[in-house]
């Protein structure tokens, strides 16, 4: 058996999931530990596969403590050591595709997975897995975003997405690539092949981006702002954010999906570059997105 650890918001269990339905595919029995970064902490973000119609298999507490360390009382710890048992635990080598994270069974999975390449071979699944509910589309209209719909799948609709709150307090790992510099370039570089775009603006910090859109684009008519959803509605800026027609990502997996599950033929997808401040992240890029860095320069794009 593999249990995977769930983690994180919605983009973060989106890759979980994704990597649940490759063991699935491989054969193997999948469970999830969707309690322990959830159940009764205070600043637990909210599970919300539930907005896909996904449901999935949950671990028990025996599971749990049958496969891992962490849910074992003291004593039969001390017990696996002197016997010498070896833990199932196994964390993900950094934030770059793990291909031990493929081959160990049984196993307690720990990471983010964050790379196309868990399941390349698989991505229609992946992306019917990731289609959005009716109940979805009834919230979203009731919440009065129905018209932004219809607008952005009316014209050359961008998707920018700002990624604030903890990647602005400090943030060592992610904060400082997605610059003004890299935002502005990313607008320059989408209307030179599309002169006539707009831009939809997403953001957990909406009075940020509106101040941001006046300081840099005042009186532009073709930004908007879009706010109301909040974070236990995070899956509707997703949905609308998938519904663009081109994307300019923030290093955020939440950013990603929003790209990838754009399925037009001809989208302009640009991301930051570096995604992290290490070594890490590299394997996040797919085929076709242009990479700017937070100086505002186009490095490459992605083969």
């Amino acid at each position: 058996m593999n249990i995977i650890r769930m983690t994180g918001g919605l983009g973060n269990q989106m890759f979980q999931y994704a990597l649940y339905l490759k063991l699935k595919e491989m054969g193997r029995e999948v469970k999830f530990d969707d309690v322990t970064e959830y159940a009764g902490r205070e600043n637990a973000r909210p599970i919300m596969l539930w907005c896909f119609g996904i449901d999935y298999e949950r671990a028990t507490g025996k599971e749990l403590n049958t496969i891992t360390d962490g849910f074992m009382r003291p004593v039969d710890r001390i017990r696996r050591k002197l016997f010498g048992r070896k833990s199932l635990e196994y964390q993900e080598n950094g934030c770059n595709f793990d291909p031990v994270v493929l081959q160990k069974e049984p196993a307690y999975l720990t990471g983010y997975f964050q790379s196309e390449k868990y399941f390349a071979d698989m991505k229609d699944k992946v992306r019917n897995a990731f289609t959005f509910t009716d109940r979805v589309y009834k919230i979203l209209k009731q919440d009065g975003f129905g018209p932004v719909l219809d607008q952005i799948e009316s014209c050359e609709s961008v998707s920018v997405h700002f990624r604030r709150g903890d990647y602005v307090s400090g943030s060592a790992i992610y904060g400082g690539n997605c610059t003004d510099a890299y935002y502005r370039k990313t607008i320059e570089e989408i209307r030179k092949i599309h002169p006539d775009a707009t831009f939809f603006l997403f953001s957990n910090d909406a009075p940020y981006v509106k101040e941001w859109v006046q300081r840099f684009y005042p009186g532009d008519p073709a930004f908007f702002v879009i706010e109301g959803s909040g974070e236990e509605k995070g899956y509707l800026d997703l949905l609308l954010m998938s519904r663009c027609r081109h994307q300019i990502v923030a290093n955020s997996s939440f950013s990603w999906w929003g790209a990838w599950l754009n399925d037009h033929p001809d989208k302009m997808v640009i991301a930051p570059t570096p995604w992290m401040n290490n070594s890490q992240g590299k394997e996040i890029y797919t085929a076709g997105m242009v990479l700017i860095n937070g100086k505002g320069k186009v490095e490459h794009r992605v083969k």
